[in-house]
């Protein structure tokens, strides 16, 4: 498009195009972090059920006699360990949960985005958009 002052301005089309392909490439790192933070958290889920079983063990053992009280400190070691472990998984709860916000918060940008143009957000993606 050419004005009579010789500036010439995009076509809206391509700026829809490259705001399109920006929103799925952050989209997509945002998948890709709440995939890894989603990974940590269920390794870390498992991790610490077994320590709180084994910490149970230990202790009943201990109770019954079958143990000797020297083993005490690993229990006070699986206590720790799983106090991290609660922490560590509340974390990574918090990191997921803001995640899904920024996820659902880009979405919302896609929407006003193709509220306001009439090309869709879908027709772009279809042609092209963000493949990678």
């Amino acid at each position: 498009m050419a004005s009579i002052f010789g500036f010439r301005s995009r076509d809206p089309a391509r700026d829809r195009h490259t705001d399109v392909a920006r929103l799925d490439r952050l989209a997509k790192l945002f998948e890709q972090i709440a995939a890894e933070i989603d990974a940590e958290k269920t390794g870390l889920e498992v991790r610490y059920r077994k320590e709180a079983t084994n910490a149970a063990f230990l202790v009943e053992a201990m109770e019954n006699g079958s143990a000797s009280d020297r083993r005490s400190s690993e229990v006070g070691a699986l206590t720790q360990s799983i106090l991290n472990s609660e922490r560590r998984i509340a974390a990574l709860a918090r990191q997921g949960g803001a995640m899904r916000e920024l996820r659902h918060s880009l979405d919302m940008v896609f929407d006003d985005h193709a509220a306001h143009d009439s090309t869709t957000v879908g027709q772009i993606r279809q042609q092209g958009a963000g493949r990678g």
